[in-house]
């Protein structure tokens, strides 16, 4: 696929602001990384040869006879008999970090929360659970939440916008009091309401700040398409009969998407919090779920216990850090005022 003159120029722009890049680079290996979790933290081993036989605790439930036990309950590899058994026939391949985000380390030999040392690197919470296992699933599901809110979010707000610019007039009078209106709903009321009513999953709350975060982008795509709707090929396009659907999505939506895509990592770094800000308040995710908000709380109630705060502090302050700078990277790519230096 060959890239168009200007694609090329925008690229090479977003290359030369080095912050912004390599920001992205490290943005995408934490999320790949995340992606992973079972693989990297996990209190069951990824293969297992035993007796001749290979098996895949990640991914299936074995019982305790499979390995030697006597009983027919799920096996559990914790269980220093059970690592006997299969060393003894066999071998385990274990993940670099041999916990769970929701199993409790056994042996601590204190009361948790305890400091980091050189079994749990970041030290435990105060249910005895690993912290740097549960920042990895944590951020995993953050990252994720934040992402597929801003695609939806943005979809919505630009198919709103592009509607509200290009037809004008009463649709665009009418639009503008709706999203008066709407803005000024309480969303932390209606969340708290909405959250006694409906038990809180990851969907359920994507689903429920997907209702505000959409507005975000209908003010900028309305003003680019109220710019664009009487621009000469506009009228020519409309003159020659195509209908009003194509004359947005084919040419004034491509111009209406350069500014719209310079502000939408700004939206997923404010995206990316939101789920940290409900987990911190009480009403994200369930009790138990792994999450960086949910971690500041831990924090916040255990302050015989800083780095657990600590811990918390610095992952979102480095994700939106991250974000923002990849956000000025991509600004600078479409501004077209931008040279090389």
């Amino acid at each position: 696929m060959t890239l168009s003159p200007l694609t090329r120029r925008r690229l090479a722009i977003f290359r030369a602001n080095k912050r912004g890049y390599w920001s992205l680079v490290l943005f995408s290996v934490i999320f790949l990384v995340t992606l992973f979790a079972e693989l990297i933290a996990n209190d069951r081993p990824i293969l297992v040869r035993y007796d001749g036989a290979f098996y895949l605790p990640i991914f299936h439930d074995y019982t305790d006879t499979t390995f030697g036990g006597d009983l027919g309950i799920t096996a559990d590899f914790a269980d220093k008999e059970i690592v006997r058994q299969i060393d003894a026939k066999g071998w385990a391949l274990w993940p670099p970090i041999p916990y769970n985000y929701f199993n409790a380390v056994r042996d601590l030999g204190m009361t948790a929360p305890t400091p980091p040392t050189a079994r749990n690197l970041l030290g435990t919470d105060d249910q005895a659970r690993d912290v740097v296992a549960r920042l990895i699933y944590g951020l995993r599901i953050s990252i994720l939440f934040g992402l597929i809110l801003t695609v939806f979010s943005s979809l919505v707000g630009i198919a709103a916008g592009a509607v509200q610019g290009y037809f004008g007039g009463l649709v665009d009078l009418l639009f503008q009091r709706f999203l008066e209106l709407w803005s000024s709903l309480p969303q932390l009321y209606i969340l708290i309401l909405m959250a006694s009513i409906v038990a809180p999953t990851f969907f359920s709350l994507l689903a429920i700040m997907l209702l505000f975060s959409w507005t975000a982008l209908v003010g900028l795509v309305r003003a680019e398409f109220l710019r664009a709707r009487n621009f000469d090929y506009v009228r020519a396009a409309r003159a020659l009969g195509a209908r009003d659907l194509t004359i947005m999505i084919r040419h004034v939506l491509p111009n209406a998407m350069v500014s719209t895509l310079t502000y939408m990592p700004f939206v997923a770094a404010g995206s990316v919090t939101v789920l940290t800000a409900l987990d911190f308040l009480g009403f994200g995710l369930p009790a138990g779920s792994p999450s960086l908000g949910e971690l500041l709380l831990q924090g916040k109630n255990n302050l015989q216990a800083p780095w657990l705060a600590l811990t918390g502090f610095f992952v979102v302050a480095i994700m939106l850090t991250l974000l923002i700078f990849i956000g000025e990277a991509v600004r600078d790519a479409f501004d077209p005022r931008k040279t090389l230096a």
